[in-house]
């Protein structure tokens, strides 16, 4: 059992936690489309629209925000129950057989280092009730710490110092942290006094093409609205704190895509607006990388009507077991043959993201089945669906109502609100996003109407 240790010492934290407690309290008792939100810490100036710009509802901003948060934890979890089940049978471990959909709501098997999971023991959807609160973990805890360093320093842009100090704040050290790989190493090289980017840098950080920032990054594209040029400037030197080349263009991919997702065609489906954001951010990926070849790969494939199962073997035989298109991690010997690494996850990320078809639950199920590190695809389409159809759509979409209580004190440290919330969460979003339209895209924040004018990109 994890100690919660709450920590009230900070003036800054102070005075954002009284805020937002007293904001809290006033929403329970006004109708939400008549709240108006304004940041306090933040001065707002007079805009005058000129016709041609993108604008969007600060109000329902907030509801797709909360979706974000509430989806992206029910992914999260749920795809921590298969995580690292099945990694393909290289080297000397042997995971059996690939998951295909007929296991899904049967017994789970265990991960390749032997264990099982407490909290499920069969593969299904894993909810907090009404009254729980969602735990912290790896695919959320970071970008939390990104948010909450983004307001209390009132900045669009984090700077390396920024970042260090942030991370060797809210992360532990010497006890169960949460962290791996990537995400392990770059917080050693800051304890030693390295400053980001140059914790990324592969002559200091061996992990430098695993996974860890598709983990932590993805919220910088909600943070731009409907401009994936500035958000994939904002996200950069997060990415660069632990991914360098094919693994940080993956993270930029989802960046785009998520600051696309505040600008979805009203006239398409979901399926059809993620297809399409997915095509406008391939152009993050470099055409002789791995991960564009991985990307068509899987696209070709899908549009031939190959059933997902077929598709994510074919993966696994094209990649670890051929290491076509430049992907060699296998011939590198490494521990669990890279099962946590940014190329064979982004592959079967992409697999989940076709295959389903802009459907939140079957996005999850398949995102969960499809091997290696299962909770990673599951949180990011969860919490860019989640997004993109608000909170509201998210209990639709399961029938049910659902806790927005979220334990960041579970796995990170030393915030003003051990227990926060996925409303209080939502507000702070909106407050980053009106520094950036304002300070940096050049755009107006209508507190009346309480809309954005974004202008748009050249």
């Amino acid at each position: 059992m994890m100690n919660f240790k709450f920590f009230t010492n900070n003036s800054v934290d102070l005075i954002i936690a009284g805020f937002l407690l007293i904001f809290s309290y006033s929403c329970q008792n006004v109708d939400n489309d008549s709240i108006k939100l304004k940041d306090p810490n933040f001065s707002y100036e007079k805009y005058k629209p000129t016709g041609d710009e993108i604008i969007i509802s600060r109000s329902e901003y907030v509801n797709k925000l909360k979706g974000f948060w509430l989806a992206q934890c029910i992914a999260n979890w749920t795809g921590l129950v298969t995580e690292m089940d099945k990694i393909g049978n290289i080297g000397e471990i042997k995971t059996g057989e690939f998951y295909t959909r007929d296991d899904w709501g049967k017994e789970d098997q265990p991960a390749y280092w032997g264990g099982t999971k407490d909290f499920s023991r069969t593969i299904d959807f894993v909810f907090e009730g009404d009254d729980g609160n969602w735990g912290a973990d790896d695919d959320t805890d970071i970008e939390y710490i990104y948010q909450h360093l983004l307001y209390t320093n009132k900045v669009s842009k984090l700077s390396g110092n920024q970042i260090r100090d942030g991370w060797l704040k809210h992360i532990k050290n010497e006890e169960e942290n949460f962290l791996w790989v990537s995400n392990q190493r770059a917080l050693d090289l800051m304890i030693s006094g390295t400053i980001p980017p140059e914790t990324s840098n592969p002559e200091k950080n061996p992990d430098f093409d695993m996974i860890d920032a598709q983990l932590t990054t993805e919220i910088f594209g909600f943070f731009s609205p409907a401009r994936p040029d500035f958000a994939v400037e904002m996200a950069e030197l997060p990415i660069q704190t632990t991914a360098r080349f094919n693994a940080e263009w993956i993270s930029k991919f989802y960046v785009s895509m998520y600051s696309m997702a505040a600008n979805a065609d009203p006239n398409l489906s979901v399926k059809d607006n993620l297809i399409s954001f997915a095509e406008k951010s391939r152009k993050e990926l470099p055409d002789d990388s791995y991960a564009s070849k991985m990307y068509d790969f899987v696209k070709k494939q899908y549009y031939d009507g190959i059933p997902w199962e077929t598709i994510r073997d074919n993966v696994y035989q094209r990649y670890q077991v051929e290491q076509k298109d430049g992907y060699d991690l296998t011939s590198r010997n490494m521990r669990c043959n890279a099962c946590a690494a940014a190329g064979i996850n982004f592959a079967a990320s992409i697999v989940s993201l076709f295959a389903g078809e802009g459907d939140l639950k079957e996005t999850i199920k398949i995102g969960s089945l499809a091997g290696w590190d299962s909770d990673k695809p599951t949180a990011t389409w969860g919490g860019l669906i989640g997004f993109m159809i608000g909170a509201d759509g998210v209990e639709k979409a399961f029938d049910r109502t659902f806790s927005e209580e979220y334990n960041i004190h579970r796995t990170r440290q030393n915030f003003p609100n051990g227990i926060d919330n996925f409303t209080n969460m939502a507000n702070i979003g909106v407050f980053i996003t009106d520094r950036v339209i304002q300070n940096e895209l050049g755009g107006g924040v209508d507190l009346v109407k309480n809309l954005w004018y974004i202008p748009k990109s050249n």
